[in-house]
């Protein structure tokens, strides 16, 4: 079994709970509150700000061109493509780009960003991955998931977000990050990768905590 596959296993009950949560299933049966999919696309947006200087710092990282191409290309991918996906939907949905740039990250937004960035700043290339690859690797699923639900690639207003995450574009950089660290675990110590099956499990807990946030619309108590 492949380090990957091993970590898949073991966040397997979060995942599932990911993939079942309400806010997944009802954008993919287009039954989704709107508001709710206006909250998800603005703490998103920020939300991948903080993923692309991972991704960046990933580059700077890398011990070969092959892997910092590698990166260089999820980056691109990242904030000219995945972002743009964001911008379009704000402007369809009439959130200003202003709006959009000045939206306050949630409690959850902020908490999952900054964990990703620490592990990224403290640790090896490959806690760097593990960090990151929850979010790349987990809406892969849930994109060709929600494909399979009649319909869902058509609807008018979520087609488009089903369309994006099922695409073998994005599924290549997944599949990219999950080879690259199944290459760095070769040769890890049994704590080594650990630590590193630990990170993978919190990113994947802050990833069911974001849909729930979005779901709930959650702010800052005070706000």
């Amino acid at each position: 079994m492949t380090f990957t596959k091993r970590i898949r296993e073991s966040a397997d009950s979060i995942w599932k709970a990911s993939h079942a949560h309400p806010f997944v299933q009802e954008l993919g049966q287009g039954t989704l509150d709107i508001g709710a999919f206006k909250y998800y696309m603005c703490q998103d947006y920020k939300y991948l700000i903080d993923y692309s200087r991972v991704m960046a710092l990933g580059s700077v990282l890398a011990p070969d061109l092959e892997t910092m191409s590698g990166f260089a290309a999820a980056l691109d991918e990242t904030l000219n493509t995945e972002m743009e996906l964001h911008r379009n939907y704000a402007a369809r949905l009439g959130i200003s780009r202003e709006e959009l740039e000045a939206t306050v990250p949630g409690p959850t937004t902020l908490a999952y960003s900054s964990a990703m960035l620490a592990e990224a700043q403290k640790g090896s290339l490959a806690e760097l991955i593990a960090a990151i690859l929850p979010c790349a690797w987990s809406y892969y699923e849930i994109g060709k998931a929600l494909a399979e639900i009649p319909g869902a690639l058509e609807h008018e207003q979520y087609g488009e977000w089903v369309k994006m995450y099922s695409s073998d574009e994005f599924g290549e950089i997944a599949e990219w990050l999950i080879a690259t660290l199944d290459k760095l675990a070769d040769g890890k110590t049994p704590e080594e990768l650990n630590r590193i099956e630990a990170i993978f499990l919190n990113t994947s807990r802050y990833e069911y905590m974001f849909w729930d946030m979005a779901y709930k619309k959650e702010g800052w108590p005070v706000e």
